[in-house]
């Protein structure tokens, strides 16, 4: 994973703004709310016959109405890959993050498919009925930071900035996350477990950006910090079928405090 770096200052969101504006562009934007929004992380791989299964899954959760407050995105390891199939959306990084959050719950082992919600394992995905609850009652939660995104989509690049507001002191330091995730992409799948299968994919991460500290001031008179990034889209995507996801997590527990979500800003 890229090393860490501090979170910038918002001194340049008038000037990110107004460069925009005068350039005639449509600017995207979301804001967190107050509680805590639950990014739902799907550790998958098409080497993994008993993936595909969650890939749906997961595809449903972002694709089909729900209140239920979460921000859903597919990690694809490559701990599968092999002489017999190499997914082509596999991360050596995510494999890590995989390994890190259950190091923290005091396992020894790595598993696909398996889900994180709000950064701690969920076994119960399946279980409609639980996973409402889990997402629930992380919402029913205030959170210690407000996130504001924004992007614009140029010809092969997405301009992101995300500001994070701290609302208030905690005990461990605090990171920011960025990625940017492409949908309705597929896979005819020539080897391995899956062979033979077409597979579908959504919310896959393709670019991950972070960690970025968040700085321990708490800025309740709305002194954001500013994190901006030009984003390449990755060959053969258009803006219409990406989006972009941030979050912050706790850096000692894991525990993501929030999360948010911006649709294709194409």
């Amino acid at each position: 994973m890229p090393s860490v770096v501090l979170l910038r200052f918002a001194a340049a969101a008038a000037a990110f703004a107004a460069a925009l504006a005068a350039h005639g562009a449509t600017v995207c934007a979301a804001h967190s709310p107050a509680g805590r929004q639950a990014l739902v992380e799907l550790y998958t791989s098409e080497g993994c016959s008993s993936c595909p299964v969650a890939d749906d899954w997961l595809a449903r959760q972002a694709t089909a109405p729900s209140t239920l407050p979460i921000v859903p995105l597919a990690l694809h390891v490559d701990y599968w890959d092999g002489p017999g199939w190499t997914d082509r959306f596999a991360q050596h990084g995510f494999a890590e993050r995989q390994r890190t959050l259950a190091a923290r719950a005091g396992g020894r082992f790595v598993y696909t498919p398996e889900v994180a919600v709000g950064g701690r394992e969920f076994g119960d995905w399946r279980d409609a009925a639980a996973f409402g609850r889990r997402v629930r009652a992380l919402a029913a939660e205030p959170s210690p930071v407000g996130l504001a995104l924004t992007a614009h989509a140029q010809a092969s690049t997405l301009d992101v900035a995300l500001d994070v507001t701290r609302r208030a002191a905690t005990a461990d330091p605090l990171a920011a996350y960025v990625a940017l995730y492409e949908n309705a992409l597929v896979s005819e799948v020539r080897g391995g477990e899956n062979r033979g299968a077409t597979l579908h994919h959504e919310r896959v991460v393709r670019v991950w950006r972070g960690p970025y500290v968040v700085s321990a001031a708490v800025t309740p008179a709305g002194a954001p910090q500013r994190v901006a990034e030009r984003i390449a889209l990755p060959d053969g995507a258009t803006a219409a079928h990406t989006g972009i996801a941030a979050f912050v997590e706790d850096m000692v527990t894991g525990d993501v405090v929030q999360a948010l979500d911006l649709p294709s800003c194409g």
